[in-house]
């Protein structure tokens, strides 16, 4: 298992590097007529708090079937519950 910290500069260095104009056309899509960069940020921390749940998920479900790899329906599973 990963380290705490490794975990988190890890993330760090996602975040830095994400583009956050695809996020900004999500708003957009959904309505919004105008979207501040702090709402991006938002729903960037958002976005990775969430994939971070689901990743540890599907990890626990892949653990539980006895396999390495994640599998889209560890996926699946981890976002149903």
């Amino acid at each position: 298992m990963l380290d705490k910290r490794l975990l988190d500069k890890t993330v760090r260095t996602m975040v830095k590097d994400f583009p956050v104009s695809p996020l900004e056309r999500v708003a957009r899509k959904a309505g919004a007529e105008r979207v501040a960069s702090s709402a991006v940020d938002e729903l960037l921390t958002a976005l990775l708090e969430l994939s971070d749940q689901t990743a540890r998920e599907s990890i626990a479900a892949c653990r539980h079937a006895k396999r390495v790899t994640i599998k889209a329906e560890d996926i699946r599973l981890a976002t149903k519950l």
